[in-house]
């Protein structure tokens, strides 16, 4: 399945020959050039460098003040969260499948050593201002002034767009910007001119790279468009080290009531018990015998379908012959492994830059691996507007995966399904179906409303989402935030800040809310802090500021009311 990487920094492309760069403190080698040397290392020939790994700024081998965002690097999400001690990454530890570890922790993506790159676009937090998009600069390209400014090992410039500045920064202030973002933070609130110029100039600069990597690219794409990459073609599962495939007694499996006089026993337009309960018929035990139509898996009666090169995504799946909605398309095969060896295999495929998985879970203990090992169902593509889905079947007594048509399709397009992908790894991935319900992302729903096939009504949402900042209203940081549960509210706060020791219980809304002076319903909300005034005490508390005629209260100069909120965190009530 062609993926793009689901990491949190960029890793070297596929190794390969070439020129290397060494560092001299330790093995680390890169290829000469923009696109693989890590950013903030110290070129020091054209064959030796100090990579970033060794900057001085370092407390217990790990780099000086991370910022971690408020939000869940896999579900997006605030709460608790276990944050990098190494970059900005943050997630539940239910997201992870782990429990909470006792002190200092790294991220996967840290742990294996992938770094930041030049010429990538990434979000940057520096001092109170909400995290901006910026490039990643080669030293040598920024102005004068700018290399003259003090930096250790281990920083690189940065160019922020819509202000045009250049700052010097390090790993654990940034993290990639990825295609959509652009849309995904438009749907905030409180978004300024400036903020919305750099979106705009952000979201421009990222498809230029992104046109001119695929330029370099193409050469060596058009070399391997010729074939697929290897793999051992096999019929049926293999279970690898102890996994157990079961067997069921004959008089284990159940038996239908359809008859062997039936126009079609146990087809898809019959009323066959076993097929409604998506369970295959024996032919021993089965009333029809051999006439039996609900024995795909056994027998391996698969559509006509033919492995292509698509657009975009890699290889695919395209059926020859017209299929019926229901209609048994392919059994989806390949090495049959316990959660563990899973979990060595991702780690190896990280460590390795493999950023294609094959991987569906068959049962709770048990997963499907087709990377190595499988038929052609394991070229077939994710589509948010899928026109075939996973069913799990149980046949003689196991459980099996097949892909069933989700409606009529005609011979000659292209077979999908949605992966339901729960990210492996530290990012999101882009997703590049071109479906006009497209979520931009794996993983994420799609948007109902659009969808072209619609196995079921649903009830659609309504179009506003409820989104959080990923900033504390009172002192603007980022971290660990508790969320207001007021409908429309975005604001999110340090426990700290709050004056609290642990987040409250039930659904809490913020004191922005509640009346500074007596506690009761607000009417009047300052812009700029959680200050807020009742009916009684509203009069003259507020005045417009300069930022767009938004309130501010006697807590900030209005020609600048960004610079002295200092004392919003006084007003707050416990």
């Amino acid at each position: 399945m062609e993926n793009n990487p689901l990491s949190v920094f960029s890793s070297p492309p596929t190794c390969r020959p070439g020129r290397l760069m060494r560092c001299i403190r330790c093995p680390l080698a890169y290829h000469m050039g923009d696109s693989c040397v890590a950013a903030g290392s110290v070129i020091l020939t054209h064959h030796i460098m100090i990579c970033s790994s060794h900057g001085s700024a370092k407390r217990n081998g790990l780099l000086t003040s991370p910022i971690n965002v408020g939000w869940c690097f896999m579900c997006a999400r605030g709460g608790k969260l276990l944050c990098c001690d190494s970059c900005p990454a943050s997630f539940h530890p239910e997201c992870l499948e782990m429990e909470m570890p006792e002190g200092a922790w790294s991220c996967s993506d840290c742990r294996a050593g992938k770094k930041p790159h030049y010429k990538q676009i990434v979000w940057v937090k520096l001092g109170n201002y909400r995290w901006w998009p910026a490039e990643i600069c080669n030293p040598r390209l920024v102005p004068s002034n700018i290399q003259s400014l003090r930096h250790d090992i281990g920083d690189f410039p940065v160019f922020f767009f819509g202000s045009h500045d250049y700052y010097w920064i390090n790993q654990g202030r940034v993290f990639p910007y990825v295609e959509n973002d652009k849309n995904f933070v438009t749907g905030q609130i409180n978004i300024n001119k400036t903020f919305k110029k750099a979106l705009e100039e952000a979201a421009r600069r990222f498809q230029e790279l992104k046109a001119q990597r695929e330029s370099r690219e193409a050469l060596e794409q058009e070399r391997n468009s010729r074939k697929p990459p290897p793999y051992k073609f096999i019929k049926s599962n293999k279970p690898v080290g102890k996994v157990q495939m079961h067997i069921a007694d004959l008089s284990e499996i159940p038996r239908c009531n359809c008859k062997p006089t039936d126009e079609h026993p146990c087809s898809i337009d019959s009323q066959c018990l076993n097929r409604m309960l998506q369970y295959e018929c024996h032919p021993q035990v089965c009333p029809a015998g051999e006439l039996c139509e609900n024995q795909c898996f056994t027998k391996q009666l698969y559509a006509e379908t033919e492995v292509i090169k698509t657009e975009g995504r890699g290889w695919g799946l395209r059926t020859n012959q017209a299929l019926r909605k229901g209609d048994f398309v392919n059994e989806y095969v390949g090495e049959v492994i316990d959660s563990e060896e899973c979990q060595q295999r991702i780690k190896r495929a990280h460590e390795n830059h493999v950023t294609n998985f094959y991987m569906l879970t068959l049962t709770k203990d048990r997963v499907i691996d087709a990377g190595p090992k499988g038929n052609f169902s394991r070229f077939v593509n994710h589509s948010c507007s899928p026109n075939c889905e996973t069913q799990k079947w149980t046949v003689n007594g196991d459980v099996r995966i097949g892909l069933f048509a989700l409606c009529d399709i005609e011979a000659g397009t292209e077979l999908t399904f949605n992966y339901n992908l729960h990210c492996v790894g530290n990012r999101r991935t882009s997703c590049h179906c071109g479906s006009e319900n497209c979520s931009g992302f794996l993983g994420v729903q799609p948007t109902a409303r659009n969808a072209k096939l619609k196995p079921k009504k649903r009830k659609l949402r309504p179009e506003g989402k409820h989104t959080h900042e990923y900033f504390c209203f009172c002192c603007g940081e980022g971290g660990e935030l508790v969320m207001c549960d007021r409908k429309d509210c975005p604001k999110a706060y340090h426990l700290l800040c709050l004056n609290l020791t642990k987040p409250p219980y039930g659904r809490w809304e913020c004191p922005w809310h509640d009346c500074s002076v007596c506690g009761a319903a607000a009417s009047s909300l300052c812009d700029f802090c959680p200050r807020s005034f009742c009916q009684d005490h509203g009069a003259g508390a507020l005045s417009a500021s300069s930022l767009e005629g938004r309130p501010c209260c006697s807590s900030h100069n209005p020609l600048s009311p960004l610079c002295s909120n200092s004392s919003s965190n006084d007003t707050l009530k416990s």
